[in-house]
């Protein structure tokens, strides 16, 4: 071992050889660290794909949109429109449309109904669709274009423009324009094919008019969800306000005891964005489970090669090297365990976020990208150098700590 100006290359040359001397050890050492390391890269990178998938959908819409929807604060986005049993209707919307600062309204009906091609029959959500500046609002908002086909027309009668996923996987055979479905017991001749949106649902919803919605789900006023536009010059916060207000009033309800919702599309991005930060949170929490493991796996190892290699250290100091020095072997060959561990796990978790990738496109959630960052990256290796630098401490401490005298005599 040679004491002199270039120390740092001499330690890690000397852990680099320690570690891959014990080839098999060195890796079950590290298992736990590049499984935690993978999982939680992996975790991340998705995470992160998909909140850029959200905020692309939400820049989309505008921040000037609010969405009434029934149901109280609980409801999380479109689910509650169709899954609640309290219901808007006309008299709202005449409400709404009153406030100061409301813009374009676009109100709609979401109803599950069984859709019939062939033999086949699926349950899908279809949507009744305003007619005029109000349906090419909500068009807008949502990223619907006509890939085949047509729009549907205000003056339309049982016609239906339906999702990609309708028209490629939904049945045995592709739904092209000119074929027809049975929605709720009505034929429907297939006028359009929108493109791909990016999420399952979007892709799979049928589209109607307004007033034949009405007609075959026998709904003459209900309407399942309200979108509108905010006026240049006002706050959508301030007119989310008035509208809850407006709404409280007719209905007699008491603050915070709704039966419906009132968000601004920036507020619905901050629930979605929070909700999805605590799932990720909570699931690299249990991730980073494996990587103390993994910790406590190389601290056992290195309690074990101190244990080996007594005499080495002896001779080491009996030619003149320092306590710390026989500290930074140690610290520096741990160091480079959980870094190894780190660089294998960050291969594997990319590699799993990618996969994801993948398998999310080809079943119809083409929005869900992985995101892989070098600060990502940097930060995964650095991290698991840092756990293996920790967990080394203790036994390059006893192993500076040692004696030179008693390291020479021992067998």
């Amino acid at each position: 071992m040679c004491i002199g100006d270039n120390m740092l290359i001499e330690y890690l040359n000397f852990a680099y050889q320690s570690v891959t001397h014990r080839k098999t050890r060195s890796f079950l050492t590290i298992i736990g660290i590049f499984i935690g390391i993978a999982a939680v890269v992996s975790l991340m990178s998705i995470g992160a794909g998909l909140q850029d998938a959200v905020n692309e959908q939400f820049e989309q819409m505008g921040s000037n949109k609010i969405m009434i929807m029934p149901g109280g604060e609980g409801g999380v986005g479109m689910m509650s429109a169709f899954t609640s049993s309290i219901i808007l209707d006309d008299d709202d919307l005449k409400l709404i449309k009153k406030v100061r600062g409301v813009g374009e309204t676009a109100e709609m009906i979401m109803k599950t109904a069984p859709v019939k091609f062939r033999k086949q029959t699926k349950h899908k959500l279809i949507i009744g669709m305003p007619p005029g500046s109000a349906g090419e609002m909500f068009k807008d908002m949502s990223g619907f274009d006509i890939e085949q086909g047509r729009e549907l027309r205000d003056d339309d009668k049982y016609k239906v423009a339906i999702g990609i996923d309708v028209s490629e996987i939904m049945f045995d055979r592709e739904v092209d324009v000119g074929d027809r479905l049975n929605i709720q017991g009505y034929d429907f001749d297939v006028v359009g094919v929108y493109g791909r949106i990016g999420n399952a649902q979007d892709d799979s919803q049928l589209y109607i008019t307004m007033d034949i919605a009405r007609d075959i789900f026998e709904e003459e006023d209900e309407i399942s969800m309200i979108m509108l536009e905010v006026r240049d010059g006002f706050v959508p916060n301030d007119v989310a306000q008035d509208i809850k207000e407006e709404l409280r009033d007719k209905r007699d309800e008491n603050e915070g005891e709704e039966s419906f919702t009132v968000q601004t599309s920036e507020q619905l991005l901050s629930s979605v964005n929070d909700l999805m930060g605590i799932v990720q949170i909570v699931v690299i929490g249990i991730a980073a489970i494996s990587i103390v493991v993994g910790g406590i796996g190389i601290m056992n190892t290195m309690y074990t090669t101190v244990m080996e290699r007594t005499r080495d250290i002896g001779v080491m100091k009996a030619i003149g090297a320092r306590n710390n020095d026989i500290l930074l072997i140690f610290l520096v060959e741990s160091g480079m365990m959980g870094l190894l561990g780190g660089a294998i796990g960050c291969g594997i978790g990319i590699g799993l976020a990618k996969g994801v990738e993948v398998i999310a496109a080809g079943s119809g959630f083409a929005m869900l990208k992985a995101s892989v960052t070098w600060e990502l990256i940097l930060f995964a290796l650095g991290f698991s150098f840092l756990i293996g630098a920790i967990s080394g401490t203790l036994p390059a401490k006893q192993a500076s700590d040692m004696k030179p005298v008693d390291a020479l005599r021992y067998e």
